[in-house]
């Protein structure tokens, strides 16, 4: 490849520019928002670097002192002190160089805290929609790789490229001042190199980058496949065989990339060799032939050599420092993007505590959009930050305004999937509300409404006449009590789990709940009691045991509204009839919404609610709904009657 005039140059900003992600001025702001809190440490680590490269330079002269002054002039004390010198200067750079680690981690751990509190806080914060939308494996890659790979571009690359401005900066001024015919020809011969070692840099960040996808691919491998549902059906279809490969071919990958990388980086410390064996070459050829010609002492030419050795490591890392600062900002960004993916389920500033509810329930006009992302599949977190979430019609928007400006309405997506549709319905304080309907038809998506797990498109729901969005989350939490058709139980102990609900409560208060739940006995038989680990969602038990166990937290939780899916079809019958008992207990005095599947349930309901697709159909008693002949009858018939007389 040839290169004319100014075209050599030309081509290396060419090469950054294609290589160097963007590194904007509000970027740069936010990251010193995570390292502000440490300033005065990192002064402390900027002193270190300044106090370690100053020392360092002392070794050089003090060996042209020896070779030049001490010896010659047979100078013993000169020799003495020069020997002690030579001990004390890297006794006391270790001694600083702990104080400086000491510093960097402090800095360092402690962005890493911070990162990870704020991400944690803020996935807290996040919609059920939020969750159902998003790769676990990739949230866990946020706040684990991307956070070190963030307190990497403070402690490890800014340390370094500040380190090599100073030792660069200090060391061209002594050689300098030493010779600078010299210093001119050490420097000479660097260009020859540098597009070389820009080449071998550019691959290993590229060998870098492909070894990060194939370990997340090899992680991901890991995470469906080792976790108590992934290990269960892999088993079930004996593909036992088809996982070990696949996760013998992605870690194949990673060796292979590993071993690449491993042998491009001994060639490009070997260049690093080269040139500066040709520099020190050259340097002791024609500083010899000033010493012959009686213009140099050998002293000046033995600390010329050492001082050269010291100018070409941090000129080689320099040349790519904005290029590796640039590529360490990248897990920055991805932080970053992940705290600014908006909060869809916000609580107001004006919010009011609920305090204790009588149990009014309220759907007025209620309708709910699955906007912008068709279906229910997971995808990765940079299409969730592109979505536009939002309470109200907000989060139907995707950048389509009017010519009203920003009070200009939005229409709706064609791809806007309506789970619900003008829903209205009022349950009493106390009374028992059934949800029937096919699948399909929008009965969880209600219940969801009630507790905020999504937030109506259009209309508002009211517990006690107050709009929901009105009160704050945690009043509202305090209020309802949801158990849900998956039952999910910590990996911890049963007493953790129940405590769960309500930390405070005494030991007479859970085994009180316990028992109500009819779970108490099965506890209490167990040889630790209510100190026996579940094991990985609660895996260690059956599915009725579990969900008793989820039925007790409700009750010791003791909320005035209740909203559960009653599934107990999976369950035996003594199970089934243990917790039909229970929900009668739980269910005693509160508001109830209950998506029902047995006839028993929709009987002792004082409304049945029929939903199809998104709407509410029908509304009323069992003999009501019966006589009118509508859906509601139909599922009497086909379903629930069928059901009910097989048991």
């Amino acid at each position: 490849m040839a290169f004319h005039g100014g075209g050599w140059f030309a081509y290396i900003r060419h090469d950054e520019a294609q290589d160097r992600p963007a590194i904007t001025r509000d970027l740069l702001v936010r990251v010193w928002g995570f390292a502000r809190p440490y300033q005065l440490r990192i002064l402390g680590l900027l002193l270190t670097i300044l106090l370690i490269s100053g020392i360092s330079l002392i070794s050089p002269l003090l060996f042209r002192d020896l070779i030049d002054n001490a010896i010659p002039n047979y100078n013993r004390t000169r020799l003495n002190w020069l020997a002690l010198g030579m001990v004390a200067i890297p006794l006391l750079n270790g001694l600083i160089g702990v104080w400086q680690r000491q510093l960097n981690s402090q800095i360092g751990e402690g962005v890493i805290y911070d990162l990870r509190r704020a991400l944690y806080a803020h996935m807290q914060r996040m919609s059920l929609r939020f969750f159902t939308k998003t790769r676990t494996g990739e949230l866990m890659s946020r706040l684990n790789n991307d956070v070190v790979g963030a307190q990497q571009a403070i402690s490890d690359t800014l340390v370094t490229i500040i380190s090599n401005i100073v030792r660069l900066v200090a060391t061209l001024g002594i050689m300098l001042a030493l010779e600078w015919r010299l210093t001119l020809l050490g420097i000479a011969i660097l260009p020859l190199f540098i597009l070389p070692a820009r080449r071998i840099g550019r691959i290993l960040r590229d060998l870098r980058r492909q070894s990060m996808e194939k370990n997340a691919e090899m992680n991901a491998t890991m995470n469906e496949t080792l976790n108590v549902s992934g290990a269960l059906l892999v088993k079930l279809f004996g593909r036992e065989k088809r996982e070990y490969e696949r996760f013998s071919h992605d870690g194949g990958a990673v060796r292979d990339i590993g071993i690449r990388s491993a042998v491009i980086g001994r060639w490009f410390f070997m260049m690093l060799s080269v040139v500066g064996a040709v520099g020190t070459a050259v340097v002791y050829w024609v500083g010899g032939l000033l010493v012959l010609n009686g213009q140099f002492t050998i002293g000046t030419i033995v600390a010329f050599g050492t001082y050269l050795t010291q100018l070409y490591g941090p000129l080689m890392a320099l040349t790519n420092a904005p290029i590796e600062f640039a590529q360490s900002m990248v897990s920055f960004e991805r932080v970053f993007e992940v705290l600014d993916t908006p909060v869809e389920i916000r609580e107001r500033e004006s919010a009011k505590p609920l305090g204790r509810v009588d149990g009014r329930i309220q759907f007025q006009n209620v309708s709910f959009a699955y906007a912008g992302l068709a279906g229910e599949e997971k995808i990765g977190l940079e299409e969730v930050a592109r979505f536009t979430w939002g309470g109200s019609e907000a989060h139907l928007k995707r950048g389509k305004q009017t010519s009203d400006g920003e009070n200009g309405q939005s229409a709706a997506p064609s791809e806007t999937q309506w789970a619900l549709r003008d829903v209205n319905f009022t349950i009493e304080p106390g009374q028992l509300a059934a949800l029937v309907g096919p699948s399909g038809a929008g009965k969880t998506t209600t219940t969801y409404m009630i507790p905020r797990l999504y937030d109506p498109t259009e209309g508002q729901v009211l517990i006690d006449g107050r709009d929901i969005q009105e009160v704050t989350l945690k009043s509202l939490a305090d209020n309802i009590g949801m158990v849900t058709q998956e039952t999910y139980l910590f990996y911890d102990t049963i007493r953790a789990n129940l405590l769960y609900a309500r930390p405070d409560a005494s030991q007479a208060e859970m085994i009180v709940a316990a028992q109500a739940a009819n779970i108490h006995d099965f506890i209490a038989g167990l040889p630790d009691g209510y100190d026996t680990v579940v094991g990985e969602r609660g895996y260690r038990l059956s599915g009725g045991e579990r969900q008793r166990i989820a039925i007790a937290r409700v009750i010791l939780k003791n909320p005035r509204i209740l909203v559960l899916d009653e599934a107990t079809s999976s369950l035996d019958s003594l199970s089934e009839a243990l917790i039909q008992e229970a929900l009668k207990r739980v269910m005693e005095g509160r508001t109830s919404l209950v998506i029902a599947h047995r006839l028993s349930t929709i009987l002792a309901a004082d409304v049945i609610l029929v939903m199809e697709n998104g709407r509410l159909i029908e509304k009323g008693t069992h003999n009501e709904l019966l006589a009118e002949g509508g859906l509601y009858a139909t599922l009497y018939e086909t379903q629930f009657r069928s059901a009910e007389m097989g048991m």
